[in-house]
């Protein structure tokens, strides 16, 4: 029996997951370790840890790590909390893998501390190109992985070219498309949000269409993450199309984002807009099919709305680079380019579904290959 250990740190890195998790516990040759740390443990930031546990997952370890700050040298101090206390973690859980998710600072602790202790790293969603210093992160995990989990072809291709042995390297899809097929077939809004997550801000009648707004700080220009939030707020508020607005992550920057939120809302009272901390994975994707656009800089406007046809104005260099479908439009900072593209995507409709993050089976696929040797298996390159 394989054990392995599964780190999950963030709100959007559970979604990332979570269908790979399930796979790992139902697989007769696996042992799922899971642990849960850093912002996926605080309220602030959605209390991620909640929806875990509700969807029947136990937990072995919770590593609390993230320091007060959201600049720049808090990142830095938690990334190196995080690789004493996960050492710990696996010292006392002695996983044979541990796997660890995408681009965050935790992500990175999570892949030297493993490395260190001669663990093999799995890692998930490497080779792809993106904005800030998230780019460096993947990139510095894919040196430090083992196993290579990626989401599509020009990822695998891009690992190899960084000296990645080709059959270590396994084309699987992104397990959140996997929650996406899901819903495909019955995506109807079949809960009231306001009911269901509570949140701040008025009430809004949600049949004739409705925004979601999800922004976050950019590490590289954390200074001006509350004028980037400003630029959107604005043009939001001159569409006065009812919106739910969705809290930033926990980045340098993440202060400047929420103060801007919360100076705007005391300033504007803006009756348009209902703020929320976080929802549970499924119900996010069902809130995002329904809706008429997809506003900000989140990876969920490239990897699920391609999938879902959800149209997307994507706002300045967060997602710099990163392979995108049709459903996406690049903007800068600017409100009028905002205002712009979000009546443009609204008036476009639904767009047609992409396949190019997979078609709904990474979770199977990436715990089939957990449960094998790397040596004995080469690379798949079709979903």
């Amino acid at each position: 029996m394989r054990k392995i250990c599964v780190v999950v740190t963030a709100r959007p890195s559970y979604s990332r997951i979570k269908t790979a998790l399930r796979a790992i516990q139902e697989h007769p040759d696996l042992e799922l370790q899971l642990v849960v740390a850093a912002s996926a443990l605080l309220d602030r930031y959605g209390t991620a840890v909640n929806y875990i546990e509700k969807d029947g997952f136990k937990i072995d370890a919770r590593v609390y790590m993230v320091l007060e700050g959201e600049n720049p040298a808090s990142m830095a101090k938690t990334t190196g909390l995080g690789m004493l206390e996960l050492a710990t973690v696996f010292d006392n859980l002695k996983p044979d893998v541990v796997v660890t998710v995408a681009d965050r600072f935790e992500t990175l602790a999570t892949a030297v501390a493993a490395s260190y202790m001669n663990i093999p790293v799995a890692h998930i969603q490497g080779g792809e190109v993106t904005g800030s210093i998230d780019e460096k992160v993947r990139h510095a995990v894919t040196k430090l992985a083992d196993l290579h989990l990626v989401s599509t072809r020009c990822a695998a291709e891009r690992v190899e070219k960084m000296g990645e042995e080709r059959r270590k390297v396994f084309v699987t899809g992104c397990p959140s498309i996997d929650l996406a097929a899901e819903i495909s077939d019955d995506p109807a809004l079949n809960f009231n949000p306001f009911e269901r997550y509570g949140g701040v801000g008025d009430l809004h009648e949600l049949t004739n269409g409705y925004l979601v707004v999800m922004q976050h700080p950019v590490t590289t220009e954390h200074e001006m993450a509350r004028r980037h939030v400003q630029e959107t707020l604005e043009a939001v508020y001159e569409i006065n199309m009812p919106t739910l607005w969705f809290w930033p992550n926990v980045d340098a920057g993440s202060d400047g984002t929420s103060n801007g939120i919360r100076t705007f809302r005391e300033q504007h009272r803006p009756e348009n807009i209902h703020f929320f901390k976080n929802m549970e994975p499924t119900d996010f994707l069902r809130l995002l099919y329904s809706s008429k656009a997809l506003i900000g800089n989140s990876s969920v406007g490239i990897r699920e709305c391609s999938y879902l046809g959800v149209p997307v104005v994507n706002i300045g260099t967060r997602q710099a680079g990163r392979e995108r479908g049709a459903n996406v439009i690049d903007v800068g900072y600017r409100k009028s380019e905002i205002v712009a593209a979000i009546q443009k995507q609204t008036s476009n409709g639904r767009m047609r579904s992409d396949t190019l993050y997979g078609s709904g089976k990474a979770g199977e696929r990436i715990a089939g290959v957990l449960a094998e040797s790397p040596l004995q298996i080469e690379k798949r390159l079709t979903y």
